[in-house]
This record gives structure tokens, sequence and C-alpha cells, in this order.
């Protein structure tokens, strides 16, 4: 199976059976609250992040409301996510510099959204993918370990920037930003890191992983050009 072909297969297949795919973090369809949210989901769960956030997005729901306020008392609503003290100097920093360059609005730009304290290049696509619809492929551990494990992207990809490109390179623009779910959302409850539940994946004649593990015919590095 050619690399373009298999990309193909996967998502026709991602199309069919997971037509709807989008973030499980919680926003009421507010760009400021996604920021936190994605800012705060930095090695937390999204469960977490959605327990701590309806209380912070109650009393801080605009940028110049979390602006005006200190880390200190950030951290006392978020102080049971991962690194609170950095997120919550993060969070007062980034909504200050939403109100003093960005008249209090969320930028649309990858340039302009990892000038934000908390925000990185992963955040920003996030941001932009979900927020703008652009076709952006914020690669954080499931889309990296799915991409890897179907065989979307080699062994030699070690870094989600090239992972990153590798996907952005194969799949159609229109589809990114719903496949950035679909490989998220297959690696969360799917294939899992420790214990894949490939009994109960149905792209197991697509995978490399399943292949090469079960003995199933090997793809030839020839095919993969």
């Amino acid at each position: 199976m050619k690399k373009q072909e298999r990309y193909d297969k996967i998502v026709a297949w991602f199309r069919e059976n997971r037509p709807v795919a989008e973030t499980e973090l919680h926003y009421d369809n507010n760009p400021f609250h996604l920021l936190i949210a994605v800012i705060l989901s930095a090695q937390c769960t999204d469960k977490r992040v959605n327990m701590v956030t309806p209380p912070l997005f109650h009393d801080f729901p605009t940028p110049e409301a979390l602006a005006s306020t200190t880390p200190e008392v950030v951290y006392e609503y978020i102080k049971s996510v991962s690194y609170p003290n950095n997120k919550a100097k993060h969070l007062v920093g980034m909504a200050q510099m939403l109100v003093k360059n960005f008249q209090s609005q969320v930028p649309d730009t990858l340039e302009d959204l990892v000038k934000l304290p908390g925000v990185g290049r992963k955040t920003a696509n996030v941001i932009q993918s979900v927020v703008f619809n652009k076709a952006a492929m914020a690669v954080d551990t499931h889309v990296f370990r799915v991409s890897h494990r179907l065989g979307l992207v080699s062994d030699r990809h070690t870094t989600p920037l090239s992972v990153e490109k590798e996907l952005t390179k194969h799949i159609a623009p229109a589809d990114i930003p719903i496949a950035h779910h679909w490989l998220i959302l297959h690696g969360r409850y799917v294939c899992l890191a420790r214990t894949p539940q490939c009994d109960k994946c149905g792209l197991q004649s697509m995978c490399k992983y399943y292949c090469n593990t079960y003995k199933v015919r090997k793809v030839t590095p020839k095919e993969e050009e």
C-alpha cells in the first residue's frame, strides 16, 4: 500500500465512522475560554480541566477581567491541574497581552498566538483549527502515537513538528481540522498507549502496527514511497 493510499483509506474510514469529531474541552463557544482551557490542558486531562474551568469562566469572563487579577488568585481556581503555579502566571500574562496588544481578541495566526504566555505551537494550532477552522494540525501525544502506529508517518519523524508537516502534506486542507480530532479521539479511546484495543479497531487492515504485531503481511519500504 502506497503512503497516499493509506492516508486516503484512513481518512475515508474516519469520515464514515466518526463524522462528528470535536474537542472535548468545554468552552461555551468562546475563543477566549477555549484558549484558557487549552493552556490548562497541557500535561493534564480534559476531564480535569473541565472540572476547574466553570467557576474560572464565570468569574473571569473576559480578557479584561482576567488581566486585572493576580496569579495568586487564579491559582486557587486551578490548583488541582498540573503545574498550577506556572499556568496561573501564564493565564494572567496571556490576558494582559490580549488586552494590550490585540484589542482583547484572540488572534488567528500562529505568529501572533505563540507570542502569548503559555501558548506554544501545539496550543496555537488547536486555536487556529477549532476557532478559525484553519488547516492547522496540533500534534499532542495521542496524534504522535496514533500517526506512527497507523503508518501515516515513519520512525524517522521523531518530533511533533516533523509529524505535523508530514500529516499536513498528505491530508487535504479541508480535512485537517477534523483529522486532528479523529487522531486524538482514536488515541484516547481505542489506540491506547499501553494497551491498544486492536480487537475493537476498524482500521486493522490499514494499520502498520497491527500488521506487524499480528504477523499480517508486512508492507515493503518501496510500497510506502
